[in-house]
């Protein structure tokens, strides 16, 4: 397969991926919780495919473009799990119509605009800050949720479901345990305001979404569904983290070799920020890492090369630094497999995948969807 490879290709390691979904859906179901995976990460009707295979009915994504595409191939239950944009109603009204559709809400003007325009009923969810502070309201902000609940206990089409968060912050953690601090201290705040209404609304929900504290907590309690996206395919930066080994990520992208410069040991590449993004890690010596070098092989590839690993990215071509042996032993035209630092801006910018007997699976970005 690797030799019908002419330009830069994401390649994805099916056997990996789906042993990543079985993995979550697993500890899920021992934890007797829903799993609403992040679909975000993949984009793909395929891949979702696989994820049915083994009995998600509820998804999660990161926009109405996404929750439309999804419903085209008959998701029938999807959060959209970005505050919603009210300019876009007329697709919202779209999509409420044909599936069961979640929306999150952060402030009382998206609550008013989508009462008063709502033509079909819509599950709402509140997006509360735990301490992510990305957007979010405060669990301590009382008088704000009370007058937004007030308001849904009105509407006709507003269903009230529960509150959900993101814990982001756990992504800047490497400790185990200070990443089930922050998840135990996201369920703690989040059952507060869940309790403050459950007398009003008996059927509130409790829902969490991040990779590294689904990945490394083994017992999940006091959530009532978790939407890790990421674990799909992982990468480096989870690897980093802690949530994976190297042996799990699922993804890795084949760059052609252009160019060689042995004066400074490096090897340029046919892969740059347009084909990873300009995502970065720290190195052992606090320089930063834009990929780790494996090796290729026709079944999938290694764990990463010491002594070799991708040191800058500029628009197309990617600078490989190499100790002088791993450095001889590519030559111009060969293939190098590098596995990236975020896989999900990877596989958004690429836009398809090839998996590793040659078929290709397409990718939300790459099919010309608007």
């Amino acid at each position: 397969m690797l030799d019908h490879i002419t330009q830069t290709t994401l390649l994805l390691d099916e056997e990996k991926c789906r042993r990543n979904i079985n993995m979550m859906a697993e500890k899920a179901a021992r934890n007797n919780i829903r799993l609403r995976p992040h679909f975000k990460t993949h984009q793909s009707a395929q891949v979702g495919e696989w994820f049915r295979e083994q009995g998600t009915t509820g998804i999660t994504v990161s926009s109405l473009k996404m929750a439309r595409y999804f419903a085209s191939h008959g998701w029938t239950d999807i959060l959209v799990a970005i505050p919603v944009n009210i300019r876009d109603m007329a697709l919202v009204n779209e999509l409420a119509a044909k599936v069961q559709l979640h929306l999150v809400a952060v402030n009382i003007e998206t609550v008013k605009a989508l009462a008063e325009a709502l033509q079909h009923p819509v599950n709402l969810w509140l997006k509360i800050d735990t301490g992510y502070h990305r957007t979010g309201i405060l669990p301590h902000s009382h008088e704000q949720l009370d007058t937004i609940v007030a308001l849904l206990e009105q509407s006709e089409k507003l269903q009230f479901a529960g509150v959900l968060a993101h814990d982001g912050h756990t992504y800047k953690q490497t400790d185990a345990d200070a990443i089930r601090t922050i998840h135990h201290t996201t369920v703690f705040l989040l059952n507060l305001v869940r309790d403050r209404y459950k007398a009003r609304f008996q059927e509130l929900k409790v829902s969490i979404g991040d990779t590294p504290s689904c990945s490394i907590l083994q017992t999940i309690t006091g959530v009532d569904e978790i939407r890790p996206g990421n674990y799909v395919f992982y990468d480096l930066t989870q690897q980093h983290i802690g949530s994976c080994d190297f042996k799990q990520i699922a993804v890795c992208m084949a760059c052609p070799v252009i160019a060689k410069h042995p004066e400074r040991n490096e090897l340029i590449v046919h892969g740059g920020s347009v084909h990873f993004s300009k995502d970065s890690l720290a190195g052992a010596d606090g320089s930063l890492i834009f990929g780790r070098v494996v090796e290729l092989s026709e079944n999938g590839w290694s764990e990463p090369l010491e002594g070799i690993e991708v040191v800058s990215l500029s628009q197309e071509h990617g600078t490989i630094r190499a100790s002088k042996a791993l450095f001889d032993r590519y030559k111009i035209g060969d293939l190098m497999g590098i596995l990236p630092v975020h896989s999900c801006l990877t596989a958004d910018v690429m836009g398809s995948y090839t998996t590793m007997d040659g078929k290709r699976l397409e990718h939300l970005s790459g099919i010309g969807q608007v």
